[in-house]
């Protein structure tokens, strides 16, 4: 399991998978999520592509340093992940904060990005979610880490779900929320202090998109996504039918289908820019 050295000293896991010649693709996991959250996605697309999984700082088997966890800082993390692969530019999957570090990254760092999947995600602050965070960093702070999970279980599967499995769920969500208490709470001030400045430079994005989300997510609603696909340029917009914030678990099949689908016709699209130069 290789290591990367970031350049601000922070050591970062992470995993590659898949055919050698395969296409790059990079997935980004969210809020105090390692990269297990990419378990029904990993073997999946390693079926053809090169997939790169990493923990970001503060969770999983990365460094989880008291200070250091900008949007920036994290999305240049994941720019670093990919020097060290040995890895120029890739199709770049993030979901929730790792569609934020996504849109980061196809911002400040255009020409290592060949396509994007933004999921269940937004692009600017609400009040309501601003007031949420604080609530949860707080809840954190005084009662740890098990005592949020267990409590805000709503947030991230559906109703449905949630009733049907909801021991399974209680079981796991401590491994997928894998962060320390004080790598969460910098995580969620790191969202809280990014501006939405950020949000005016999406028309700049000149690489195809999928912004993807499920139709029962209340944390990221389908208006957030539905202003990111707006906003980006010939961005498709796509809704999984009662998936909810963690659909890549949740709903993993739907979701899988709809990112191949749309990889398979960036790639389609690439071949035929490229039969029409060499023609």
């Amino acid at each position: 399991m290789p290591y990367v050295h970031t350049s601000d000293e922070i050591r970062l896991r992470y995993d590659v998978s898949g055919p050698a010649d395969g296409e790059p693709l990079l997935m980004i996991q969210g809020l105090g999520a390692d990269s297990r959250g990419w378990l029904a996605q990993r073997r999946h697309f390693a079926r053809r592509y090169r997939v790169i999984t990493f923990d970001n700082r503060g969770v999983g088997r990365s460094d989880k340093p008291a200070a250091g966890y900008s949007m920036e800082r994290m999305a240049l993390d994941a720019v670093e992940v990919l020097d060290d692969a040995g890895i120029g530019s890739a199709h770049v999957m993030g979901a929730s904060m790792g569609g934020i570090l996504a849109q980061v990254m196809a911002v400040r760092h255009p020409e290592r990005v060949r396509s994007l999947v933004l999921a269940c995600t937004a692009a600017r602050h609400h009040p309501w979610r601003r007031e949420l965070l604080a609530e949860w960093a707080d809840l954190v702070r005084s009662r740890g880490m098990r005592s949020f999970a267990g409590d805000n279980m709503r947030w991230l599967v559906g109703p449905r779900s949630l009733r049907r499995f909801w021991p399974a769920f209680n079981a796991l969500s401590p491994v997928f929320m894998s962060a320390p208490s004080h790598s969460f709470i910098s995580q969620v001030e790191a969202i809280l202090e990014m501006d939405d400045s950020m949000r005016l430079l999406l028309p700049t994005i000149e690489v195809p998109t999928l912004v993807i989300v499920g139709s029962q997510d209340i944390l990221t609603p389908q208006c957030d996504s539905e202003e990111i696909a707006e906003l980006i340029p010939h961005a498709e917009l796509a809704v999984v039918r009662g998936g909810a914030h963690g659909f890549m678990v949740e709903a993993a099949g739907a979701f899988n289908r709809a990112v191949w689908s749309f990889l398979d016709g960036v790639l389609a699209e690439a071949d035929g820019r490229d039969d029409a130069l060499s023609a």
